[in-house]
């Protein structure tokens, strides 16, 4: 099993929050508490991370506030998550990084060891959370969670290269690399667990849905 403080946790809070009106999206406050201090103690109470970022662009401050270190992308307007992985690469200090969105305030206690656990199966360079999901047809399938990956440092270089080529989508940059998917489908995994909200509406969906 891969130690804790061989990992380092990064929440990515870095986005625009369009979608939400242009507000900073985890300084929303989820059951009184802004989102991404709900992701960071959830990552805190897994126990499988020895310390914690924070990719943000706005706020720094307030999220200073939170007791983690805090860095802004390096990237320009916003490129969105993949900047916040080439930020937390970039400033990472121990072997493994693993990224969260900040809007996820269900996480799974036990995301990182699963993550780790798969990894380490597959001999893998990332591993993704696959979570279920209805589709068009009414039928549940497992679908990749790119947000939520447990990524080697060693990535960085290759990061660096597709970043400067033009490339923002995550999913063509981790195919590139072998990937081990970890799937959250047990009978006691929470449905909502990476429901992520990008709606005030959704948002308070999701505080008034049963834990």
């Amino acid at each position: 099993m891969i130690p804790a403080q061989d990992i380092t946790g990064l929440i990515l809070a870095g986005g625009r929050g369009s979608r939400m009106g242009g507000v900073d999206k985890g300084l929303q406050t989820f059951n009184g508490m802004p989102l991404a201090l709900h992701t960071l103690t959830r990552l805190q109470m897994g126990g499988g991370v020895g310390q914690i970022m924070i990719n943000a662009n706005r706020n720094l401050a307030a999220y200073e506030s939170f007791g983690a270190s805090v860095w802004p992308d390096g990237l320009a307007d916003y490129a969105g998550p993949l900047a916040g992985f080439l930020t937390g690469l970039e400033h990472c200090e121990t072997p493994f990084l693993v990224t969260v969105p900040c809007d996820t305030p269900r996480l799974p206690l036990d995301l990182v060891p699963r993550l780790a656990t798969a990894l380490e199966a597959e001999n893998a360079d990332i591993a993704m959370v696959a979570a279920p999901e209805i589709g068009k047809d009414g039928q549940v399938r497992l679908r990749p969670q790119p947000v939520f990956c447990l990524l080697r440092v060693e990535l960085l270089e290759s990061l660096v290269r597709f970043t400067q080529e033009g490339g923002r989508k995550i999913d063509a940059w981790t195919a590139l690399h072998k990937t081990a998917l970890a799937p959250f489908d047990l009978p006691h995994d929470d449905p909502l667990a990476f429901f992520n909200a990008n709606t005030l509406a959704e948002l308070h969906q999701l505080e008034n849905s049963p834990a």
